[in-house]
Protein backbone atom coordinates (compact mmCIF):
# COMPACT_ATOMS: atom_id res chain seq x y z
CA UNK A 1 0.00 0.00 0.00
CA UNK A 2 2.78 2.23 0.73
CA UNK A 3 6.76 2.55 1.68
CA UNK A 4 7.98 5.17 3.55
CA UNK A 5 11.34 6.97 3.47
CA UNK A 6 13.03 9.20 5.29
CA UNK A 7 15.77 11.64 3.51
CA UNK A 8 18.39 13.41 6.30
CA UNK A 9 15.91 12.80 8.69
CA UNK A 10 15.22 10.68 11.92
CA UNK A 11 12.51 7.91 11.97
CA UNK A 12 10.23 8.94 14.00
CA UNK A 13 7.21 6.11 15.05
CA UNK A 14 4.35 8.94 15.35
CA UNK A 15 4.92 9.94 12.14
CA UNK A 16 4.39 6.41 10.61
CA UNK A 17 0.97 6.04 12.59
CA UNK A 18 -0.44 9.03 11.50
CA UNK A 19 1.16 8.47 7.53
CA UNK A 20 -0.46 4.98 7.76
CA UNK A 21 -4.21 5.19 8.98
CA UNK A 22 -4.04 8.03 6.46
CA UNK A 23 -3.06 5.88 4.20
CA UNK A 24 -5.22 3.13 4.83
CA UNK A 25 -8.12 5.45 4.58
CA UNK A 26 -7.81 7.26 1.22
CA UNK A 27 -7.16 3.69 0.10
CA UNK A 28 -10.83 2.44 1.71
CA UNK A 29 -12.51 5.88 0.58
CA UNK A 30 -11.00 5.48 -2.97
CA UNK A 31 -11.91 1.26 -3.06
CA UNK A 32 -8.68 0.53 -3.86
CA UNK A 33 -7.73 -1.96 -1.02
CA UNK A 34 -7.80 -4.35 -2.98
CA UNK A 35 -5.65 -3.13 -5.68
CA UNK A 36 -2.07 -3.68 -6.16
CA UNK A 37 -1.03 -0.09 -6.16
CA UNK A 38 1.19 1.42 -3.40
CA UNK A 39 2.51 5.15 -2.94
CA UNK A 40 6.29 6.03 -1.83
CA UNK A 41 6.21 8.69 1.22
CA UNK A 42 9.29 10.16 1.64
CA UNK A 43 10.02 12.29 4.86
CA UNK A 44 12.94 15.23 4.08
CA UNK A 45 13.81 18.76 4.99
CA UNK A 46 13.23 21.98 3.57
CA UNK A 47 16.49 22.18 1.97
CA UNK A 48 15.80 18.64 0.38
CA UNK A 49 12.79 19.23 -1.08
CA UNK A 50 13.62 22.66 -2.27
CA UNK A 51 16.56 20.99 -4.37
CA UNK A 52 13.59 18.22 -5.29
CA UNK A 53 11.15 20.64 -6.73
CA UNK A 54 14.14 22.78 -8.21
CA UNK A 55 15.23 19.47 -10.47
CA UNK A 56 11.77 18.37 -11.15
CA UNK A 57 9.61 21.52 -11.42
CA UNK A 58 12.13 24.09 -12.33
CA UNK A 59 11.30 26.03 -9.20
CA UNK A 60 13.69 26.96 -7.20
CA UNK A 61 12.46 27.41 -3.46
CA UNK A 62 11.03 25.27 -0.11
CA UNK A 63 7.73 24.00 -0.16
CA UNK A 64 5.22 21.56 2.07
CA UNK A 65 4.60 18.65 -0.06
CA UNK A 66 5.04 17.48 -4.28
CA UNK A 67 3.63 14.73 -5.62
CA UNK A 68 4.47 12.58 -8.93
CA UNK A 69 2.00 10.77 -10.25
CA UNK A 70 2.81 7.88 -12.19
CA UNK A 71 -0.14 7.96 -14.58
CA UNK A 72 -2.55 10.53 -16.15
CA UNK A 73 -5.54 10.07 -14.58
CA UNK A 74 -7.69 8.78 -17.45
CA UNK A 75 -4.87 6.02 -17.64
CA UNK A 76 -5.30 5.38 -14.18
CA UNK A 77 -9.15 5.48 -14.13
CA UNK A 78 -9.11 3.06 -17.32
CA UNK A 79 -6.93 0.63 -14.71
CA UNK A 80 -9.18 0.92 -11.86
CA UNK A 81 -12.22 -0.34 -14.21
CA UNK A 82 -10.47 -3.24 -15.14
CA UNK A 83 -9.20 -4.38 -11.42
CA UNK A 84 -6.33 -6.41 -13.44
CA UNK A 85 -3.53 -5.81 -11.66
CA UNK A 86 -1.06 -8.57 -11.82
CA UNK A 87 1.72 -7.29 -9.94
CA UNK A 88 2.23 -3.95 -7.62
CA UNK A 89 2.04 -0.87 -9.78
CA UNK A 90 2.91 2.33 -8.48
CA UNK A 91 0.34 5.14 -7.92
CA UNK A 92 3.09 7.40 -7.62
CA UNK A 93 5.50 9.40 -5.07
CA UNK A 94 5.02 11.83 -2.60
CA UNK A 95 7.54 14.02 -0.30
CA UNK A 96 6.91 15.86 2.49
CA UNK A 97 9.11 18.51 4.44
CA UNK A 98 8.32 17.98 8.51
CA UNK A 99 9.82 21.16 9.41
CA UNK A 100 7.01 22.77 6.72
CA UNK A 101 4.73 20.57 8.42
CA UNK A 102 5.64 21.92 11.78
CA UNK A 103 5.85 25.91 10.37
CA UNK A 104 2.17 25.33 8.93
CA UNK A 105 0.30 24.07 12.06
CA UNK A 106 1.32 26.60 14.17
CA UNK A 107 0.52 29.12 11.31
CA UNK A 108 -3.36 27.54 10.88
CA UNK A 109 -3.53 27.40 14.63
CA UNK A 110 -3.89 23.25 14.37
CA UNK A 111 -2.28 19.86 15.49
CA UNK A 112 0.75 18.61 13.24
CA UNK A 113 -1.25 15.50 13.44
CA UNK A 114 -4.10 17.84 11.03
CA UNK A 115 -1.18 19.25 8.96
CA UNK A 116 0.98 16.20 8.48
CA UNK A 117 -2.32 14.02 7.79
CA UNK A 118 -3.90 16.91 5.38
CA UNK A 119 -0.28 16.64 3.30
CA UNK A 120 -0.61 12.65 3.05
CA UNK A 121 -4.10 13.10 1.90
CA UNK A 122 -3.12 16.33 -0.70
CA UNK A 123 -0.68 14.54 -1.96
CA UNK A 124 -2.72 10.90 -2.21
CA UNK A 125 -5.27 12.96 -4.57
CA UNK A 126 -2.56 14.04 -6.51
CA UNK A 127 -1.40 10.99 -7.12
CA UNK A 128 -4.92 10.32 -8.09
CA UNK A 129 -5.19 12.88 -10.72
CA UNK A 130 -6.73 15.16 -9.34
CA UNK A 131 -5.57 19.42 -9.19
CA UNK A 132 -6.56 22.91 -7.79
CA UNK A 133 -5.91 25.08 -10.67
CA UNK A 134 -9.15 25.51 -11.22
CA UNK A 135 -12.08 26.46 -8.97
CA UNK A 136 -14.18 23.57 -9.76
CA UNK A 137 -11.20 21.10 -9.63
CA UNK A 138 -10.09 22.65 -6.20
CA UNK A 139 -14.00 22.06 -4.89
CA UNK A 140 -13.66 18.85 -5.67
CA UNK A 141 -10.67 18.38 -4.73
CA UNK A 142 -10.92 19.81 -1.00
CA UNK A 143 -14.05 17.90 -0.88
CA UNK A 144 -12.78 14.42 -1.13
CA UNK A 145 -9.83 15.51 1.43
CA UNK A 146 -11.91 16.83 3.74
CA UNK A 147 -13.89 13.92 3.48
CA UNK A 148 -10.93 11.50 4.64
CA UNK A 149 -9.97 13.76 7.56
CA UNK A 150 -13.36 13.87 8.67
CA UNK A 151 -13.92 10.23 8.26
CA UNK A 152 -10.30 10.00 10.44
CA UNK A 153 -12.38 12.72 13.26
CA UNK A 154 -9.21 14.76 12.15
CA UNK A 155 -10.11 18.64 12.35
CA UNK A 156 -8.58 21.97 12.81
CA UNK A 157 -9.68 22.26 16.15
Amino acid sequence: MYQLEYLDLEENKDYEKIISKVVKQCFKTEHLEKSKLFISITLTTPENIRKINNQYRNIDKETDVLSFPMSEKQELEEKLKKQDFKYEDALGDIVISIDQVKKQAIEYEHSFERELSYMVVHGFYHLMGYDHMQDDEKAIMRQKEENVLNILEITRD
